[in-house]
């Protein structure tokens, strides 16, 4: 095996003649080759192993003192290295040397280098190029030197290649021109390719335009390091009259400012600091920079920047990136950074090129975007800088046909994409939300870990998300969870209506009878924040009361509304929700015509507790029949996709973290694993039972007195539906028989037999 062989042979070079157990070298440290490599690896034995191979594979083909030097500075920068293990990690080096008899092969040692890249990449990060830029006088070179000499790369300086005639130019106090740099920046560009191989190397260089920049990036960005040295114009202008040798005219450096264009990226220092200083404070970002980040969110708005922080918090490495939007958006992911200094591992880009090869390969990036067009435009965006097999997940509100068709299309590029439903609001976001992952199922696994992370954790400690199926079912599955969720809102606001303006209840009041009820097996979410809202004050007065009676919805209600008639689900009670939202939206009308109608509803005269308890018993019903539908347009488009969806898990992971959390769902969990369908389980048939004389009294009632009960009535209609054997559908065939010769089966024949009648002949 080409990977064991690699492991297995510096292991025996390594350790040559020294007969001590490769345990010793790992654990107490009994030879210098085991205590160093121990303390460099900080006790970690996968470490370990590679800084075996590394050993045998690299140093042997590159043994010099500078090589030696530079691994040792690489390794005190990293912070893995104190005084003692230095002298370890020397002491490593000499038994190394001493040891090897003969070189292996340079293939070899390339197979090894590049094994060692991919299974960890922090053993090479010396491999950079970091550009030293700035106008003449910022300090390039001094600052490049030191910070060659601090990191063990050799140094060069630009200003070096120039050709004899730009040299010329600038001595006569001549600008160059972008044609006087073509050459000498391709030039650059070449050696920076050679460089980058050889082990790494600081480079000062003015790279004043951003056109210049993007010529010397040569390489793979995660391998090249910018570093901006800026001042004032006095200090630079005093700095060029000191200096002395220099062929740079000090009357350039208008010029050279009149052409700077900063960089929105990189590291930004200001040369009022000592040399000493600025090059600490490299060393420093270059080591929070080297690590690469393990996932990447794209979008920073209210969820996305939740998400970011609930990730980080559990030490994984983050890259943020927000587009920049002047005026409106302009440099959020920085901002984040900025308000939470306390919790470490992200970096901020606004600069989408460089945030994508900020990633670990193959990269897993979550898209926390508006749905629709802006998706489809992020992706076009992204897929230049995306290789085969990194996945992307689409975190927002998409409709899953949408999400199907993305799927696919990226699935012909070799891109895993993973439609994720995501509920639980800013809260969820930030403290663990219901995760509902489709899609490809291969870049679900590899994105698993962050999703299981991130998510809320039910009862017995598992997390609140789950592989839900192919395409957009992950996307689908989170559209019918909303529409559940409309319905659930729409019947609380129902019982609250009938409470305040039938029975005339004083918000308190209210508020302690929905308390009472989240004690008494109705404990959900929704509920709970509904008490919390009917006892918000503001200014001696209910908050409640100064809102606006318009209730908003962003399509997903729609659109499972839509789902439910192409796939001939009846979907009453969950449509009435949608379009409850819909005419309240008309507030205008509405005023107009209660005018003009004179609409007072009536006052409940009977027995207030007696209505409640039956109004508490139809709250439950109808959460019943909610779920019940929401389930059963679930199943069927699962069947007619082949999508396999598995219920009592879906219902597991919204016991948590999501809106529609409740009791209810985690008794549905275990129904689910033996009923197909929820009306037609035997407890649920009992409680249905027992509800249904005061679910009918409450809708009449309130109905004949005037008041809209729109999820109630429907439920109700849907649950006498749902159990009536003989329905009146007959007359509607055969009258769609008569107009429009339609034809109709007969219970007297075979069901796939059909007939048509002259119905107007005798």
């Amino acid at each position: 095996m080409q990977n064991g062989v690699i492991l297995l042979h510096p292991l025996v070079v390594a350790l040559g003649n020294n007969h001590a157990p490769l345990h010793q070298h790992r654990t107490n440290g009994n030879t210098p080759f085991g205590a160093a490599l121990f303390g460099l690896c900080n006790g970690q034995f996968h470490k370990v192993i590679h800084t075996f191979c590394f050993f045998s594979f690299i140093l042997w083909p590159c043994r010099s003192q500078n090589f030696s030097t530079r691994l040792h500075c690489f390794c005190s920068n990293r912070g893995k290295a104190t005084a003692s293990k230095h002298a370890g990690l020397r002491d490593v080096t000499a038994i190394f040397w001493a040891k090897t008899a003969e070189a292996p092969k340079p293939s070899a040692a390339f197979q090894a280098f590049r094994y060692i890249e991919e299974a960890d990449p922090t053993l090479l990060l010396f491999r950079m190029i970091c550009i030293i830029m700035g106008v003449s006088g910022s300090g390039k070179t001094t600052i490049g030197q030191l910070l060659a000499q601090r990191l063990g790369l050799p140094f060069h300086d630009a200003d070096d290649f120039h050709p004899p005639a730009n040299i010329r130019k600038m001595q006569q106090g001549q600008p160059l021109t972008d044609l006087d740099r073509k050459d000498w920046l391709e030039q650059l560009a070449a050696h920076i390719k050679q460089w980058e191989a050889g082990g790494g190397a600081v480079l000062a260089c003015s790279a004043l335009k951003e056109q210049y920049r993007i010529t010397l990036q040569s390489i793979p960005r995660t391998q090249l390091r910018w570093v901006f040295l800026e001042g004032s114009r006095a200090l630079i202008q005093q700095r060029l009259k000191n200096r002395t040798g220099h062929f740079m005219s000090p009357e350039l450096l208008d010029s050279q400012l009149a052409t700077l264009e900063k960089p929105d990226y990189g590291i930004h220092l200001n040369i009022a600091l000592s040399p000493q200083e600025l090059v600490e404070q490299v060393v420093t970002n270059l080591n929070a920079m080297n690590t690469l980040s393990e996932f990447g969110i794209i979008g920073l708005g209210v969820m996305g920047k939740s998400l970011a922080l609930n990730l980080a918090e559990k030490g994984v490495r983050l890259a943020l990136y927000n587009r920049h939007v002047t005026g409106t958006e302009e440099q959020v992911a920085r901002r984040i950074l900025e308000e939470h200094p306390h919790i470490p591992g992200m970096q901020g880009f606004d600069d989408l090129a460089a945030f994508v090869a900020s990633l670990e390969r193959p990269r897993k990036i979550l898209l926390m975007i508006v749905a629709g067009p802006v998706v489809d435009l992020q992706i076009e965006a992204l897929l230049p800088l995306l290789d085969a097999e990194d996945v992307l997940i689409d975190g927002g509100n998409s409709f899953y046909k949408d999400t199907a068709r993305r799927t696919r299309l990226l699935a012909e590029k070799g891109i895993e994409f993973v439609g994720t439903g995501i509920s639980g609001g800013e809260e969820g976001a930030r403290k663990g939300p219901s995760m509902m992952p489709g899609g490809a199922q291969k870049g679900y696994q590899l994105v698993q870990h962050y999703l299981e992370l991130m998510a809320a954790k039910d009862r017995r400690g598992l997390p609140c998300t789950a592989y839900i199926g192919p395409e957009g079912a992950g996307h689908f599955i989170k559209m019918v969870h909303n529409s559940i969720e409309y319905a659930e809102m729409q019947a609380l606001a129902e019982c609250y209506q009938l409470m305040r303006e039938y029975l005339r209840l004083a918000p308190p009041a209210i508020a302690d009878t929905f308390a009472a009820w989240q004690q008494e097996e109705l404990n959900s979410y929704l509920l709970g924040i509904t008490v919390d809202i009917m006892r918000k004050q503001e200014g001696g007065g209910l908050l409640l009361d100064k809102i606006l009676d318009q209730a908003e919805q962003k399509g997903t209600g729609g659109w499972s509304v839509s789902a439910a008639l192409e796939h001939g689900v009846p979907y009453g009670p969950l449509t009435e929700a949608v379009m409850a939202r819909a005419i309240s939206s008309r507030k205008a009308q509405r005023v107009k015509a209660a005018t003009l109608y004179q609409h007072t509803p009536a006052r409940h005269s009977g027995n207030a507790q007696e209505f409640l308890g039956q109004l508490r018993g139809a709250y439950q019903a109808c959460r019943i029949l909610n779920h019940h539908i929401g389930f059963a347009l679930m199943r069927a488009v699962s069947e007619r996709e082949g999508w396999q969806l598995n219920f009592s898990e879906i219902a597991r992971i919204w016991t948590n973290g999501c809106i529609i959390r409740s009791e209810l769902m985690e008794e549905l969990v275990e129904l689910y694993k033996t009923e197909e369908e929820l009306l037609l389980a035997p407890s649920i048939i009992r409680r249905m039972k027992g509800f249904a004389p005061g679910f009918a009294r409450i809708v009449a009632e309130s109905v004949g007195a005037g008041i809209a009960l729109p999820v109630f009535t429907s439920a109700l209609n849907y649950y006498l539906g749902y159990q009536t054997a003989q329905s009146p559908a007959n007359l509607i065939q055969a009258q769609r028989d008569y107009f429009g010769a339609h034809t109709y089966r007969r219970v007297d024949r075979a069901a796939d037999e059909y007939f048509h009648t002259e119905w107007g002949q005798p």
